[in-house]
């Protein structure tokens, strides 16, 4: 076996040593999928007995099991192919609007295995709601066999307090949020973490999606509200408040009044948020359906991509708004490559990102690719996913030394 220095220079001690070996072979079958004794040794350079009493520690500890065989004859310790034990833990996710609460129950890989949505009245009792919202939880983490959960994420709409980690409202966003996340904490007695949503979006984006292959990027959210999430060399920036990308607030011309701290109305959110773009299509004589805005606007949207002429000249009207909040942020950050991410942007696609690049490269010197969010279902919950995800893998696979 190889000696492992540690940062500082030294040689780290065997028992260290075994830990370091074992978090990058349990990465490793993270990230490939399962893998026989060969390939581990293949892929960390390790020598086959060190290999031999890694995969003997990890299941023992019950991370890891022989999930198949490989190789012609298929038998003999060989051909045993390991694979994490994915119901080693549960995870829950919460994507959390102010019409609804969904949630997702994820096993240790990320694998859905239970899913749930709770409309809700938001001028209803928020107390009620609160409890509402753990019992669907508990229920569907029952129905989906899941027992004890490991991990809890949540995405809501607002500023995630850098220092605290607590939810400080913008706008009219209900309160019951905040106590949704303390109830969850007091009740079940396990981590729950709290992100804003956009930002989810973005890791789900970067992880799965359309930014796979990019380091710098800002996802612009367009739906019932806007926002935007900035990811610069990999790493996610949240500001000195936690207020990086509150682009509803962004001052523009062509509304009716500046926006104030207490509501994002007149800045860019009364552009091209969905109640906006609802009235935009009506404004084009195209049929605005529902009684949400961000589904109605939604809909609208993808009918207009099928919609010949009068489509057409919506989506054009419409990536003259858009652009203005990109531009903007283009201006400041540099990134390379804007998402249109959101109901709208996801349902706008290649048609309405192309308009917006194209009006882009006619306003900015600098050179971006504008591309449309891919995340399927709700980006929100699968970067809620994630984020549970990452953070029971770091505690189940980080052996004590």
């Amino acid at each position: 076996m190889t000696a492992i220095r540690s940062h500082a220079g030294r040689t780290a001690s065997p028992r260290t040593a075994r830990a370091i070996n074992d978090r990058l072979a349990l990465e490793l079958l993270q990230r490939e999928g399962p893998l026989t004794a060969a390939q581990l040794k293949s892929l960390t350079g390790l020598s086959r007995p060190s290999v031999a009493d890694l995969v003997e520690r990890l299941q023992e500890s019950g991370l890891i099991a022989v999930v198949g065989e490989t190789g012609a004859d298929r038998r003999g310790p060989n051909a045993r192919v390991y694979g994490i034990v994915a119901d080693r833990a549960h995870l829950a996710a919460f994507d959390v609007r102010t019409h609804s609460v969904a949630i997702e129950v994820a096993d240790l890989l990320g694998n859905a295995v239970g899913s749930a949505v709770l409309p809700v009245d938001p001028f209803g009792d928020p107390q009620r709601t609160v409890r509402r919202s753990v019992a669907l939880l508990e229920r569907t983490a029952r129905t989906a066999g899941a027992g004890a959960l490991h991990t809890i994420a949540v995405g809501a709409p607002g500023l995630v307090d850098p220092a605290t980690g607590e939810l400080r409202a913008t706008g009219q966003l209900p309160a019951w949020h905040s106590a949704l996340v303390a109830e969850l904490r007091r009740r079940l007695s396990l981590p729950v973490l709290l992100e804003n949503e956009v930002n989810l979006a973005a890791v789900a984006e970067r992880r799965l999606g359309s930014v796979r292959d990019r380091e710098d990027f800002v996802l612009l959210w367009l739906g019932h509200g806007v926002g935007a999430a900035v990811v610069l060399g990999g790493v996610l920036r949240r500001g000195a408040s936690g207020g990086t990308g509150e682009i509803g607030f962004l001052p523009v011309p062509g509304t009716f009044q500046l926006p104030k701290a207490s509501g994002c109305e007149g800045g860019f959110h009364s552009l091209a948020g969905s109640a906006a773009v609802c009235a935009l299509a009506r404004s084009h004589g195209m049929p605005v359906s529902g009684e949400d805005d961000a589904a109605a606007a939604e809909g609208v949207v993808t009918a207009a991509r099928a919609g010949g002429k009068q489509g057409e000249l919506f989506l054009d009207a419409l990536a003259d708004r858009v652009v203005i909040g990109v531009a903007a942020v283009t201006a400041v950050l540099d990134p390379g490559c804007v998402v249109l991410g959101g109901e709208v942007g996801r349902a706008g696609g290649t048609d309405l990102a192309a308009r917006v690049e194209e009006r882009l490269g006619r306003m900015s010197p600098l050179p971006t690719q504008v591309r449309a969010g891919t995340v399927a279902g709700s980006a929100v919950l699968r970067g809620a996913v994630l984020l549970a995800m990452d953070a029971a893998q770091d505690a189940l696979f980080t052996p004590e030394v």
